[in-house]
């Protein structure tokens, strides 16, 4: 796999260490060619074909960073599939791979990159022949030439997101989801255009964006997206801060101590990213199963949209809250609950689950955190310095944590895109959490550059 992996193309890493200014201006360079990318039309695509299915994948776009229509149709799926298949794999132990190991992790990130790569072109032909791009399965040379401008898209993606991991800040996945999530937010809350494109009070439509909304109807159920954004906003910021310190102390030298911390969001964001991007997944087999108006064994579909069956269920029932809130508790119905109840805990339990299996496979399991102390020369006050004492400490903590974590994320993500029907609530609860991760990479490094010294204690 290694082999394979090294005849695909990539970005070399850099020859010395980048500087603030540096990684900041390629982490921009990104973003602004992601922008552009979005602004380039599949040529040869059937524009009415093309809308319906922005509407039908709108939840996939704003997850995976995709613009349904563009050479940016498929996002960042392939890459977040890829690790998808092989989190679950590695960590239900049916791959034998020790990703605590640099071996074990250069074999799982060049299957990751090979399989990243096949997953492009699969995709980009599912998409083709399924006809989102119109009936065009019977046209060879049109459906080569459209699977040729979505592949060359996501190998595009897959380039930008190794560049900024190694250029940059932090994963390019996080990144083109966040940038990908805010535009989408704005439009959202606080575009002033009517859906034709044009000012609202010019053409006098009805605004997209949900406070001018409110301003022309005075409807409060127009202000639950923007409660809902708060809401997100102000939980995952004050989660980011709540964490378990481990106090240690520095080998045999007396009066001088540590604590090691342990974020309560231990797995952070990457558990949503993965159940999302599964659940997408899911919805896109079972309409393409389906196709047009029809039904498959993942449920039935009405112009795209799920009214059954399993990719129903894991639909968000955003009329519950808004029928609460507008109505009352009379215009809510059994089948409402259960959908509702059914959606949350899929999304705590996926969370919890994915969360265990991103801690196995990233280093973050109780093993290898204990070996990264014992690195530092630190051990627990009371004991002997051996590893076996640290990871027993660990053990009362990280699994509780991580599964704590993931369900706790996977429940802020359900009430989010229950309560947020014009934007993936998912998306809202990822950028706030990316830009927060952002923001303290940033200040480090810039702490860094400011007091060269603090790097090794950083490190």
């Amino acid at each position: 796999m290694l082999k394979v992996a090294g005849f695909l193309p990539s970005v070399r890493e850099p020859e010395q260490e980048q500087s603030l200014k540096e990684m900041m201006t390629w982490t921009g360079v990104v973003i602004a060619l992601y922008f552009l990318m979005g602004a380039i039309p599949l040529y040869g695509a059937n524009s009415a074909s093309v809308q319906q299915a922005i509407q039908q994948f709108q939840t996939y776009q704003t997850l995976l960073g995709a613009q349904i229509g563009t050479i940016l149709t498929l996002g960042i799926g392939p890459i977040v599939t890829s690790s998808i298949i092989l989190q679950m794999l590695v960590g239900s132990e049916l791959l034998g791979w020790n990703t605590n190991t640099g071996e074990g992790k250069a074999i799982f990130q060049a299957s990751q990159k090979v399989l990243a790569y096949s997953l492009a072109v699969i995709e980009a032909l599912g998409y083709v022949l399924a006809g989102t791009f119109g009936n065009i399965a019977g046209d060879p040379f049109l459906v080569v030439l459209l699977a040729g401008q979505i592949t060359l898209g996501a190998w595009l993606i897959i380039l930008m997101d190794d560049l900024v991991q190694k250029w940059g800040f932090g994963s390019g996945v996080s990144l083109l989801i966040a940038a990908g999530v805010a535009k989408s937010l704005y439009v959202s809350l606080i575009s002033p255009l009517a859906s034709t494109g044009r000012l609202f009070w010019v053409v006098g439509g009805t605004p997209v964006g949900q406070l001018f909304k409110f301003a022309t109807t005075l409807e409060i159920t127009t202000l639950i997206p923007v409660a809902s954004v708060l809401i997100v906003f102000s939980a995952a910021v004050y989660l980011q801060s709540m964490r378990v310190e481990i106090p240690l102390t520095l080998g045999n030298v007396r009066g001088f101590g540590q604590k090691w911390p342990l974020k309560f969001l231990y797995t952070s964001n990457m558990p949503v990213i993965l159940l999302a991007a599964l659940i997408s997944n899911f919805q896109i087999l079972g309409s393409t199963l389906a196709g047009p108006n029809g039904c498959s064994v993942l449920g039935c579909f009405s112009n795209g949209h799920a009214i059954s069956g399993i990719d129903w269920y894991l639909t968000a029932p955003t009329n519950v809250v808004s029928n609460l809130i507008g109505v009352g508790l009379e215009a809510v119905g059994f089948k409402d609950i259960i959908h509702f109840l059914v959606y949350d805990t899929f999304y705590m339990v996926g969370g919890a689950v994915f969360s265990v299996f991103w801690m196995r496979t990233s280093g973050q399991d109780a093993e290898t955190v204990a070996q990264q102390i014992q690195n530092t020369g630190m051990k627990v006050p009371g004991f002997r310095r051996d590893t076996r004492v640290i990871k027993k400490v660990l053990n009362r903590y990280i699994p509780a944590l991580t599964v704590m974590s993931g369900a706790t994320v996977g429940l802020i993500a359900a009430f989010a895109n229950e309560t947020n029907p014009s934007i993936s609530g998912t998306g809202i609860l990822l950028t706030v959490m990316i830009m927060y991760q952002m923001y303290e990479q940033l200040a480090q490094k810039h702490m860094e550059e400011l007091h060269p010294s603090m790097k090794e204690f950083f490190s």
